[in-house]
């Protein structure tokens, strides 16, 4: 049933609006899709311009979606909505695709795919939209439960190259999901218009005063325009705000209505489906003569009884609701548990049970519990918190009180609220815990700082449950002190923290049959410096003692910076081949994105910028999907290396205002690291030796150490010897004890730059050889080759500075590049000019797809793999045979400058 909003009257001063709802429209059924989020206060006409796009749509197929205050804990609800008149075309999806919707939708058992839903509703309405063009409109969007609207969102994106049109009402001001989307802000009408809504009232004969006043009132809001009158709102002055006004509007239609009538009312707007097959036999437990009680509400406008129920307003839904007492509303909620079915919806069932208990109740926690179970299995996190959260608020036993209240807070966590989980660890932590409880506590804590920017208290936190657990369990004890490191280094705080772990260690007893495990490492490098812990350091990330494990398997991230610290690549290489894999294997995206970030910086160093770009393509799509930011550290790297100084400094101005704004001083530390390399490849030497210094002084793992040659090679150049004999002494330090290839060819190119010795450059030169990381050779071929330009060696210097322009050149490394060419200029020498190189004609994504399609994808693996259709894929595709030059994927796969 249309409501009074959705009059003709209401549609007044809206020409603009309807103009760009029809255009949107009339693009879908061209096959150029777009999403449209219409954003205003309760009342101001946006789910009339929806019923309105929806009735004026010809030739194409209306879905409708409409959010619901009391689903919004329930994963998938809204999307499920969309989904289930297109079901259908499941089998023209992926298995993958279509398995993810059937257990997001509770149709098969198993864990969804998190990230492959949203591509997965995607496909599916591009599968429909083949038949005929599609238009999704979601009312109440502000009410999406948060997985449907990260899935929706994601949808909306991505929708330009297909016949589809979605658009979104969503009340305003509101916590906005969708803020990604186009949108389209609806104000009050002007009072011509406001009067041209009332003039349509032909029943309604105002005079002049009065008239002004409703005007002023209403406040050009439509539904106030028509409801006040009818609420004989003509008394004192009320100021209260609009949407205020209209829901006590729709609340007085109650007052004459029978008890039967508004009870039948309370359960209609206690369930939020409009399932009449639910309302009507809770509404015969209720004892409510239907027949009569429909009658009189029906007369009321409110409501309408059909094969659905629906109300006329999302605020007289409301109103009802709040208008019932607390005994009205459990009645209803009791009612509607009993007539759902227990085995098809068996959480809505506890949902409603939940709601009708007034005191504590150990079956319906314990009923709570499975349902949270069910949809934590569903990636419904939000629901699960909502579940457990309220599962602990009825259990009469304590113990199982706390241990509700736990999994709350940490199922809040893992939802991304912080907030609320903080809140249930406070509301716990002064009712009696022992030290293994208030050791949980303070890892909540703990996880709680780390999500949060604006405590930086985390890493105390896991310590102090470190600490507590020192006598009581020494190795848990540990494994929080390593859980404070790791948890650092994904956030990207871990300034300070490896000293407190360190001195916290120090607590725990000692454990005679223990082996060394990685803590031991870290505070033998810490006392004894490199020589003496990197025969350790490798033994822990071996995972030697019989377990058959690699080290890196539990703390991946600390394992990762560790072999960056002791010039280990192939660990390195190794560890971050683990990572992809396990994570493209599991589904995880946390372990797939550290692991693709990783492979984008190994890809930079190893100068293999099309591995990079393809690491960041991929790691950048895998973030939209999910709804998070993309990981800074990889593109901070290449951008660095490639040596195109404003692309460089604006990605490094962001990034600072990122790390500043999250407290990031490891992203700091990234953003020092990558300046030097930035401006040592500039010759800005003054500015790389800043650069250098800070980077060196904050003594973080991996990027201390790869700072050292940068603050060499800078120092050298601006003739500060004494900083250059120090960097040199620190670097050799830890190079000598290493004995890697890698480590031992860059201190002795950074020796050579220091002592003049032409002994040390061959060495490093011959070292790098065997070295993966292919910008370092390049670099001891060009610091060589200046080193023997400068000593007049004409001759002899081309050879290195050819071999330094060819590597540094075809990697894109432009300012190195430019360095060695400007040496053979000045040596006598023109540098061969370089042909454009593929990674330089095409975007990150497009680079990627082309690697994709050249080693024999299809378009619908590389649309799997990075969130879009498989249009989306051929879009791109015919970009970039345009900008190559070529014409078939037999051509793209024949081109060699694509990468591995």
């Amino acid at each position: 049933m249309r409501s009074a909003a959705g009059s003709r009257g209401s549609l007044v001063g809206r020409s603009v609006e309807l103009k760009v709802l029809h255009e949107l429209t009339g693009e879908a059924q061209a096959g150029r899709g777009g999403a449209l989020v219409v954003r205003g206060e309760a009342g101001i006409g946006k789910s009339t311009l929806l019923a309105h796009a929806r009735d004026a749509a010809s030739g194409v197929r209306v879905i409708h979606v409409a959010g619901a205050e009391f689903e919004r804990e329930l994963p998938y609800s809204a999307l499920h909505q969309l989904c289930v008149p297109v079901l259908g075309h499941l089998a023209d999806l992926p298995p993958r695709h279509a398995d993810a919707l059937r257990i997001a939708f509770g149709l098969a058992k198993g864990t969804p795919d998190l990230f492959h839903i949203g591509v997965a509703t995607l496909g599916l309405l591009a599968a429909a939209a083949r038949v005929r063009p599609l238009l999704c409109v979601v009312d109440d969007a502000h009410w999406l439960d948060a997985a449907s609207a990260r899935a929706l969102t994601f949808v909306g994106r991505r929708v330009a190259t297909e016949p589809i049109a979605m658009v979104f009402a969503l009340r305003s001001p509101a916590s906005d999901e969708l803020h990604e989307l186009p949108g389209l802000d609806l104000t009050g009408l002007t009072d011509a218009e406001a009067r041209t809504v009332l003039a349509g009232r032909r029943h309604l004969v105002l005079d002049e005063q009065v008239l002004s006043r409703l005007l002023a009132e209403a406040r050009g809001n439509p539904l106030a325009l028509l409801e006040l009158p009818e609420a004989g709102g003509f008394g004192p002055p009320d100021t209260s705000p609009v949407p205020t006004r209209i829901e006590r509007s729709f609340r007085d239609r109650l007052s004459a209505l029978p008890d039967d009538a508004r009870l039948l009312l309370t359960a209609a707007s206690a369930d939020p489906t409009g399932d009449a097959t639910l309302v009507w036999p809770a509404a015969q437990l209720l004892g409510i003569d239907v027949p009569t009680a429909s009658a009189g509400v029906a007369a009321t406008g409110l409501v309408e009884f059909a094969a659905d129920i629906r109300f006329c307003h999302p605020l007289a839904r409301s109103a009802v609701y709040r208008a019932a007492s607390a005994r009205e509303r459990q009645r209803a909620h009791r009612a509607l548990a009993e007539a759902t079915n227990a085995g098809t919806d068996p959480d809505r069932r506890a949902w409603h049970r939940a709601q009708a208990t007034v005191g504590p109740d150990d079956d319906v926690a314990a009923e709570l519990v499975r349902s949270a179970t069910r949809a934590r299995s569903r990636g419904g996190v939000v629901a699960a918190a909502a579940f457990l959260e309220r599962a602990a608020e009825l259990s009469l036993d304590p113990a199982g009180r706390l241990e509700r209240t736990f999994a709350a807070a940490h199922a809040a966590l893992v939802a991304g609220r912080p907030d609320r989980a903080a809140i249930l660890v406070r509301a716990v932590e002064h009712t009696g815990l022992d030290e293994f409880q208030l050791a949980h506590a303070d890892l909540l804590r703990g996880q709680v700082a780390f999500q949060s920017h604006r405590d930086e208290n985390g890493p105390e936190f896991m310590i102090h449950a470190g600490r507590r657990l020192a006598g009581l369990d020494p190795e848990r004890a540990r494994r929080c002190f390593l859980d404070a490191i790791e948890t650092s280094l994904l956030v990207g705080r871990a300034s300070g923290v490896l000293d407190l772990v360190l001195a916290a260690v120090r607590s725990v007893p000692a454990t005679a049959s223990r082996p060394p495990d990685v803590l031991d490492a870290l505070g033998l490098l810490n006392s004894a410096g490199h020589r003496s812990a990197i025969p350790l350091i490798r033994q822990v990330l071996d995972g030697r003692h019989g377990s058959g494990r690699p080290g890196w398997i539990e703390h991946p991230a600390l394992a990762l910076m560790l072999a960056a610290e002791i010039w280990d690549p192939h660990r390195y290489a190794a560890i971050v081949e683990w990572l992809v894999r396990t994570g493209r294997e599991s589904g995880s995206p946390l372990l797939l994105r550290l692991g693709l970030a990783q492979a984008g910086s190994y890809g930079a160093l190893t100068a293999d910028p099309g591995l990079a770009m393809a690491s960041i393509a991929e790691e950048e799509a895998i973030a939209d999907a999910i709804g998070g930011p993309p990981m800074p550290y990889h593109r901070i790297h290449l951008a660095a290396l490639r040596g195109r100084r404003a692309e460089a400094l604006a990605l490094f101005e962001k990034a600072t205002v990122a790390a500043t704004t999250s407290g990031s001083g490891l992203l700091t530390g990234n953003i020092d690291w990558a300046s030097a390399v930035l401006f040592n490849g500039l010759a800005d030497y003054p500015a790389a030796l800043a650069a250098a210094r800070r980077a060196v002084a904050d003594g973080t793992l991996f990027l201390a150490s790869f700072s050292l040659p940068e603050l060499v090679e800078a120092a050298v150049r601006c003739g500060d010897s004494e900083a250059a004999s120090s960097a040199l002494e620190s670097l050799v330090e830890r190079a000598d004890a290493s004995g890697t290839a890698t480590g031992l060819g860059i201190a002795a190119y950074a020796r050579g730059m220091v002592t003049g010795s032409e002994e040390q450059y061959r060495t490093a030169v011959a070292h790098l050889e065997r070295s993966p990381l292919s910008a370092y050779r390049a670099r001891a071929h060009l610091v060589y080759g200046e080193w023997l330009r400068r000593e007049g060696r004409r001759r002899d210097c081309r050879a290195h500075l050819r071999t330094a322009h060819r590597l540094l050149s075809e990697a894109g490394f432009e300012a190195f590049a430019r360095r060695a060419a400007v040496e053979l200029r000045a040596s006598g020498e023109r540098p061969r000019h370089r042909s454009p190189q593929t990674y330089d004609q095409l975007t990150i994504q497009e680079l990627h797809i082309a690697r994709l399609v050249a080693a024999g994808a299809t378009s619908g693996e590389v649309a799997a793999q990075l969130f879009i259709s498989p249009r989306t894929v051929d879009t791109h595709l015919r970009n970039i045979f345009r900008k190559l030059g070529i014409n078939s994927r037999r051509q793209l796969r024949h081109r060699s400058d694509l990468g591995a």
